[in-house]
């Protein structure tokens, strides 16, 4: 049940989207491993090692949201779809097979991508094996923490091969609609969700930067000629996460990231700010923070946040976690208060005081969605996360 006012720590004044940059080390015995010249056991053995290491780099720049950086993932979707049966690892998809709802591919064809390895369904969905309780399990026992909501798990979002592959993502003698299909992974989040918090997590983050490509006219106007209806489909979306969070524990904090693509030259896929679907994200998803990519203009103003309810927060991603040079820390601040006038002002009429206390700040993306990484180095990465701390701090007296 939601509160009149937003629920805070977690989200934490300063926080990060959860992804991080992994060391040489943990690169390189991962190549062993997919060479075959290493054990599982081996390879964990360096991922310990590595995560005990950015554990304590994020307590020692103040970051208070622990995450195991996803150094035992190769992408940052990883851990779903992977691990439900019914999918089927496809080495070689063809690239028309992820266009018929990502009909915008300028980002593909300036990288050459001919084709690209996938997840398809290919019989009914079933969760047989935990997604990521067994990395909250073990980041738990490597952190030693008691509180909480102070570890973090980032997931995949329900909709990520749906979107993708459009009428390839079922066969339809598995499935006859999106509502069957989606209907089978509502029980397996819903499922994964109750074994998580009974493991003790009480703080979870859906990364979705699907959600934004119902921001960018490109893609919608794809849509539109290849008959999609984007209106149906968010809606879609949003039934999604409506039945997935329904009945979900009270003191678990949900929140949802929303970016315009991180590939690893700085390379966005989508652009165009959150005007469209803001009152479907605010009003109609029903989580408690949303993170939002805000570091440049291609994510628009501000101005969205008006729909922003009482009961929830949002943090600015307004540091980028994709190059490595450093914003202005008295630029940060007034971004920030910028963002809280918007909200004072918006649907919901609220003094300053009370928009900022539903604000935090941190990157606008994770800085390795994928195991290579962004152009930022480990030092870089230790400079940036100290920046969002000091700005928070220079806003918030609780931060």
């Amino acid at each position: 049940m939601f509160t009149a006012s937003p629920r805070l720590n977690p989200p934490f004044r300063a926080d990060h989207i959860g992804s991080l940059k992994r060391p040489v080390a943990l690169l390189q015995k991962r190549k062993e491993l997919d060479e075959g010249k290493c054990t599982q056991e081996e390879l964990r053995v360096v991922e310990d090692e590595a995560i005990r290491s950015i554990i304590k780099m994020q307590g020692d720049v103040g970051i208070k949201a622990i995450t195991d950086g996803e150094f035992r993932r190769h992408m940052f979707y990883d851990g779903v779809f992977d691990n439900l049966e019914g999918m089927k690892y496809i080495p070689v998809v063809p690239i028309e097979w992820f266009m018929d709802y990502v009909p915008d591919v300028d980002a593909f064809k300036q990288h050459s991508f001919k084709a690209a390895a996938s997840y398809l369904c290919e019989s009914k969905l079933k969760r047989i094996k935990p997604f990521y309780v067994d990395q909250y399990e073990a980041l738990k026992q490597l952190t030693k923490l008691e509180e909480h909501g102070h570890i973090k798990i980032t997931m995949c979002a329900p909709e990520w091969f749906h979107l993708r592959h459009g009428p390839y993502a079922y066969p339809k003698s598995v499935y006859k609609n999106d509502e069957e299909y989606f209907a089978d992974i509502i029980q397996a989040y819903r499922e994964e969700i109750k074994d998580l918090y009974a493991a003790g997590c009480r703080n979870i983050q859906f990364d979705d930067p699907l959600l934004a490509f119902f921001c960018d006219v490109k893609m919608l106007k794809g849509m539109e000629e290849q008959g999609v209806d984007h209106e149906a489909l968010l809606n879609l979306y949003c039934r999604v996460y409506q039945d997935l969070l329904r009945g979900r524990p009270a003191d678990m904090t949900v929140g949802i990231h929303l970016c315009r693509g991180n590939f690893k030259d700085g390379r966005h896929f989508s652009e165009g700010g959150y005007d469209r679907i803001a009152i479907k994200l605010f009003q109609e998803i029903p989580a408690d923070t949303y993170y939002l990519e805000y570091e440049t203009e291609r994510a628009g103003t501000f101005e969205p946040l008006r729909w922003l309810p009482r009961n929830k927060s949002v943090v600015l991603g307004i540091v980028s976690s994709k190059f490595p040079k450093m914003e202005d820390k008295e630029g940060l601040i007034k971004r920030v208060h910028e963002a809280a006038e918007v909200i004072a002002n918006g649907d919901q009429k609220r003094s300053k005081e009370e928009a900022l206390n539903q604000i935090c700040i941190s990157p606008q993306c994770g800085f390795a969605s994928h195991a290579e990484g962004n152009l930022v180095t480990e030092e870089h990465v230790v400079r940036k996360l100290q920046l969002v701390v000091d700005t928070a701090k220079a806003i918030w007296p609780d931060a």
